[in-house]
């Protein structure tokens, strides 16, 4: 038991998920929660405003490459095509798209065409199966 209380000596945890941070690491949440507080300021201002990547960017002092990331995660889309500062453009047929990396009909394609049931054939018991690729 020592020597497992000797282990932790060293550490504290994050105030929000508790990961064990350095005891020397100045903040008291870990950078991912960080992060993710972060980005729930940024939705909630992003709802309140119209405004671009640039403008988001420039209020909260953080990195545009930060917002862009979002963006291409999905998690932060633009309203209006005229608004986009930034053409994203689907990696699988090239149309442009709001967020993320590949269109609707692309991503519908890729990842409910792969996996999802398959019809039951006449004679077949019911049970659950994937389709094959």
């Amino acid at each position: 038991m020592q020597q497992k209380e000797s282990l932790f000596a060293n550490l504290k945890l994050c105030s929000v998920c508790h990961t064990p941070l350095p005891i020397e690491y100045g903040e008291e949440t870990c950078p991912v929660c960080k992060e993710n507080q972060l980005f729930s300021k940024v939705k909630e201002y992003i709802r309140s405003k119209d405004v671009t990547e640039y403008q988001v960017a420039d209020h909260f002092n953080i990195p545009q490459r930060l917002v862009k990331k979002w963006i291409t995660e999905g998690r932060i889309e633009y309203k209006e095509e005229e608004e986009r500062i930034v053409s994203l453009h689907c990696q699988k047929c090239g149309e442009k798209i709001a967020f993320g990396t590949l269109c609707q009909k692309c991503y519908r394609e890729q990842f409910q065409a792969k996996s999802g049931y398959a019809p039951l054939k006449e004679g077949e018991r019911e049970r659950m199966r994937f389709l094959e690729d």
